[in-house]
């Protein structure tokens, strides 16, 4: 008795296991707190997050519904033990499931095809009967052309006064399903990977700055294991608008003292190294880059002599060859001039850096104006004199999204695997057919009969194309 109720308590267990329901659960809880996870930001700052539920709940709620969404794990869901549980338990349901039911499909995948009776024959779900003319010994070889011509290989047994004519193809289209459940399995296993042994962090680069760490949302240091370095940073605007046409960085990876790898990252076309990958995602100024930044010019003068010169804030400049200098007064990231000509900075972001530069020449003022980077119309000096403005070095960084997932190739293993078994369950089915040809009066009659597991539809046009064709080589059609 004891065993007894043992071996029932472990057929409950694995019935349990083995349960559609479970799997309807389990994978409704897996969406319901991936959309929960999506809407809240992961490893975020807490004021980030408790905008979003004051938003979305008031602003009343959201110090509770934060509480307890962090008391849950919902503020780095895809690290919390449970929704880890919740993937593993997932797969063993997937497993349980596919060991279930795999041992009668494989009975079917394995068990031969064999003649079957007239009776039999005629209770399958397709059927056909047509009359040919002539005895079976000369109709032989049109019913195994017909069948040929659907691309069965049939096997044929003599059944006294007549023959019958047999065949299956796409056996193995039944283990679709379990290509599908196991490709499921290893995208689990890439997602487990890259929730334990990865990260996904961010990292705002100044230029000419150097850092050996990205920073998760909470402003967790995450060590690279090597530095990482902004040679430069450039914005293309659409025109004269202020909105991004593209953004772009230059990185140096600087692996033991030595530069491994340099290269200009944009959106969509990111840095790989070492399984770490840097995504351009934002930018920015720095914060009081004024004093910090180098201004770039090409001087050239009214006779054609050309200099470039790097300068700060403050610093001044000599046009070659003469006697004219420059002085920096003042700098705007973005400089707008009102009807009455006042200038004054509209942004915070390098949307149209300005710089004002003070002129003289000979020891007296001569005249002072600002020069635009993105207008290079007020570049050109009165006296004929030019100084272009070139870049505004050091005053921006780069936001860049820093990622390692070492799980991510086993996912698109796992898709391609799905791929390949959902077309295999989709689109190929497990087809039997059995044609019977038996004397009658002098004729042949002819019983068609087949089985599939899916797609009947298709299946019995290819049986009414058998058909066909035996009626028209009949009548002599070609």
């Amino acid at each position: 008795m004891e065993q007894e109720k043992k071996k029932s308590l472990i057929d409950n267990i694995w019935d349990f296991l083995a349960s559609v329901k479970l799997a309807i659960v389990i994978f409704a809880l897996i969406s319901l707190t991936s959309i929960i996870g999506t809407i809240l930001e992961q490893r975020a700052e807490p004021a980030k997050n408790m905008q979003i539920l004051s938003k979305l709940f008031g602003e009343s709620l959201a110090p509770s519904l934060y509480n307890i969404s962090e008391k849950f794990g919902f503020m780095d869901m895809y690290h919390s033990w449970w929704f880890t549980a919740l993937l593993i338990i997932f797969s063993v349901n997937i497993i349980i499931c596919s060991l279930e039911r795999l041992p009668r499909i494989w009975k079917l995948i394995k068990e031969p095809i064999s003649p079957m009776s007239e009776e039999s024959i005629k209770k399958l779900i397709l059927n056909r009967e047509i009359i040919l003319k002539g005895k079976p010994d000369n109709n032989k070889a049109l019913l195994a052309d017909a069948i040929k011509s659907a691309r069965f290989s049939c096997q044929e047994v003599q059944e006294g006064d007549g023959y019958q004519f047999f065949s299956r193809k796409g056996t193995y289209s039944r283990l679709g399903v379990y290509i599908t459940h196991f490709s499921i399995l290893v995208i689990l296993a890439g997602a487990i990977i890259g929730i334990r042994f990865g990260f996904k962090g961010y990292l705002n680069l100044p230029e000419g700055a150097v850092s050996n760490a990205a920073f998760s949302g909470m402003n967790k240091e995450i060590p690279l294991g090597f530095d990482i370095r902004c040679d430069n940073f450039d914005v293309e605007f659409y025109g004269m608008s202020d909105m991004p046409k593209e953004y772009r960085s230059w990185l140096t990876i600087i692996k033991n003292g030595r530069e491994v790898l340099q290269k200009s990252i944009a959106v969509n076309d990111p840095l790989t190294y070492e399984g770490i990958t840097f995504y351009q995602s934002s930018y920015g100024m720095v914060p009081d880059s004024i004093g910090r930044g180098i201004f770039v010019f090409r001087l050239i003068s009214n006779d054609g002599k050309t200099s470039n010169t790097n300068l700060r804030f403050g610093e001044s400049f000599q046009i070659p060859g003469t006697s004219v200098s420059g002085k920096i007064l003042d700098f705007s990231p973005a400089l707008k001039v009102d009807e009455h000509g006042h200038a004054f900075t509209y942004s915070d972001h390098m949307n149209n850096p300005a710089v004002f530069i003070e002129f003289s020449g000979a020891g007296k003022n001569t005249f002072s104006g600002w020069l635009l980077r993105r207008q290079p119309n007020t570049w050109q000096l009165p006296d004929g004199h030019r100084v272009e403005f070139i870049d505004y070095w050091g005053g921006e960084f780069t936001g860049l999204q820093v990622r390692k997932d070492p799980g991510v190739w086993i996912v698109y293993l796992g898709c391609i695997a799905m791929s390949i078994g959902l077309f295999i369950a989709l689109f190929m089915s497990h087809r039997k057919i059995w044609i019977k040809a038996v004397e009658d009066k002098n004729n042949t009659r002819v019983l068609v009969g087949a089985i599939t597991n899916k797609n009947r539809a298709a299946f019995e046009r290819k049986i009414d194309a058998i058909i066909s064709i035996l009626r028209k080589k009949q009548e002599g059609v070609k």
